[in-house]
Formats: structure tokens, sequence, C-alpha cells
């Protein structure tokens, strides 16, 4: 994100986003707007896609350069019309990045008939691959800025950073062994087939949001997630109790989830839970409806 951001946005320009982004967008966009780039946060509408889009159509202006947006909201699985998005920007020359984090190995994702121009992926998650891999997909990285030049092993007697890629995005020595698990993860997210994980995800994502949804004091920040228009991620409260204390009671019962604000102040801003947090809860396709009873369980033991 930040090759992406730093690399094409200059001062003057302007980006439109949206108002659940993830700190990965939010930290590059304030860190440039302090050399003047301004950007403007476009109100999402859950279930709605055409009033989403219409909010990112009424925040371009003639400075806006970029949109950057996620595909699913890492805090409350809501899925924005992307492919949408990246068609209005085109109709006035502006390209998209999509942040994928959350949706990679999940959702379907085809950057040629979707329209991205920046695709960018953390390969911990819904790919499985280690820790502090990434990458980042485009068809246009020959011209895309360097903000870190160095080693590539090419053309080493000049000076000058190489326009090929992918070395002129990767000076110094590669992570190869995060490499390779990353590609392992995503040779097995290939071979499970990304539409059957979500499948298997959803559903235990929305007979959890039906057991809640019956609890008493658990409050639910969304509707019922439904295809397609949520990610297999859920978030909710107890009461006003603090979402780091229901997770630290979940753990000692075996249970790992994620509380606080995930990186993502601005989606809270946007439900209201800046204060509280929310404990959020990500099945994978390794978990089962066992053990999803087994967290409805120990929740209302809780209670």
């Amino acid at each position: 994100m930040n090759y992406v951001l730093k690399g094409l946005l200059k001062p003057g320009d302007h980006v439109v986003t949206s108002c659940l982004e993830h700190n990965a967008v939010m930290r590059p966009l304030r860190t440039l707007a302090e050399k003047g780039v301004t950007f403007t946060a476009a109100k999402v509408f859950p279930g709605d896609n055409d009033s989403t889009v219409n909010a990112f159509r009424s925040a371009l202006n003639a400075n806006t350069k970029l949109i950057v947006c996620s595909h699913a909201s890492n805090v409350w699985g809501i899925r924005l019309p992307v492919e949408r998005i990246a068609a209005l920007g085109h109709q006035y020359g502006i390209p998209i990045v999509v942040d994928c984090a959350q949706s990679a190995g999940v959702l379907p994702i085809n950057m040629e008939d979707s329209g991205f121009d920046y695709l960018c992926i953390a390969g911990h998650k819904g790919l499985y691959g280690p820790m502090g891999t990434g990458m980042l997909i485009t068809p246009s990285g020959s011209t895309l800025p360097t903000i870190i030049e160095g080693g590539t092993g090419t053309n080493s007697i000049s000076l000058v950073q190489p326009d090929t890629m992918p070395d002129r995005m990767e000076s110094g020595t590669q992570n190869v062994p995060g490499i390779a698990g990353l590609r392992a993860g995503i040779e097995f997210v290939a071979k499970r087939n990304p539409e059957e994980i979500y499948k298997h995800e959803m559903k235990l994502v929305r007979y959890l949001y039906e057991k809640l949804a019956q609890m008493k004091g658990v409050r639910l920040y969304t509707s019922e997630p439904t295809e397609p228009y949520f990610a297999p991620v859920l978030s909710f409260n107890l009461g006003e109790i603090p979402s780091e204390m229901i997770a630290q009671k979940l753990n000692a019962r075996g249970i790992a989830v994620r509380a606080g604000l995930h990186c993502a102040p601005a989606a809270h801003e946007f439900m209201g839970t800046i204060k509280q947090g929310a404990v959020r809860v990500c099945p994978s396709t390794f978990s089962n409806l066992n053990e999803t009873q087994t967290f409805v369980s120990s929740l209302m033991k809780i209670i």
C-alpha cells in the first residue's frame, strides 16, 4: 500500500477512500496529508451498493488522482462493490487500489475482469501464508515510482533502479522462506477452492449470528451476513463490558478471538464502537460447526 500511495500521489492530489479503512490505508494517507495530499472518506451503506457507489461518485473532484478502498472490512465483514467503484473511477480516468487483506483466498478476485489497477494483499490471512508476507499485484509496476532503491541482482553496473518487474520493487535480499510459505498457502487455497471456503465460513458465521442474536446483552452491529454483501467476519460486544475483557475470558476457555480496534479506528468510528472496540470472530477453512457450538456455549457461560 505504501509503494502505491507514496509512489503515485503528489502535493495537491486528492484521494477518495471509504469510511471503513484499515490503518494500512489511513496512516499513509495521514502522512501524505502533511505533504499536501487531501483525501475524502466516502460513506459506505451496508447492503445498498447503489448508495455506496453514489457516495464515491459525490466524493470525486477535479484533483482526484486515486481511489483506494477495502474489498471487505476487517472488522464488520462488510463488502464494498469494488468492481462498480473501479468502473466509476475509470469513467474519469482514475485508477483504483483495492486492499484485499481480508478477502484474498475467500472472495473471488479477477483483476482483469474487475478493473483493479493495484491489488494489495496480506499473506497471513485467507492465503494461509507466513506472517509478514504480502503482495502487490499490478499491470503498471514498471511505471510506478519507487520509494526504496537498492541491489536487485540485475544490471548492477547501473546506479539507476531497473524498470523491469519485479526487481524494480524488490530491492535487497528477499524473504525466500516467507515467499515459499506464501506460495504453499496459495496452492492450498487453490486446491480447496476459494468458493467452497467462502461457503463453509459463511455457514459458520451465519450460524453464529443467529445464536448471538438470541443472547441477552449481546450487541450485533450489522444485519445477518449474507452473500454478496459480507465476508465471513463477525464482530460483537457484550453490554458495555470492554471487548478485551470478553476476549480474555474466551481465551481462558481455549477460544482465540481478537478484541479492540483491529487497527481500523475508522471502521469503529463508523459503528460508534471507538471506545469499546469489539470482539471479532473469524472462522477459517479449518473451523467446524462443533467448535462454533463450543464458542456459543462458552459465551453463554460468560454471560
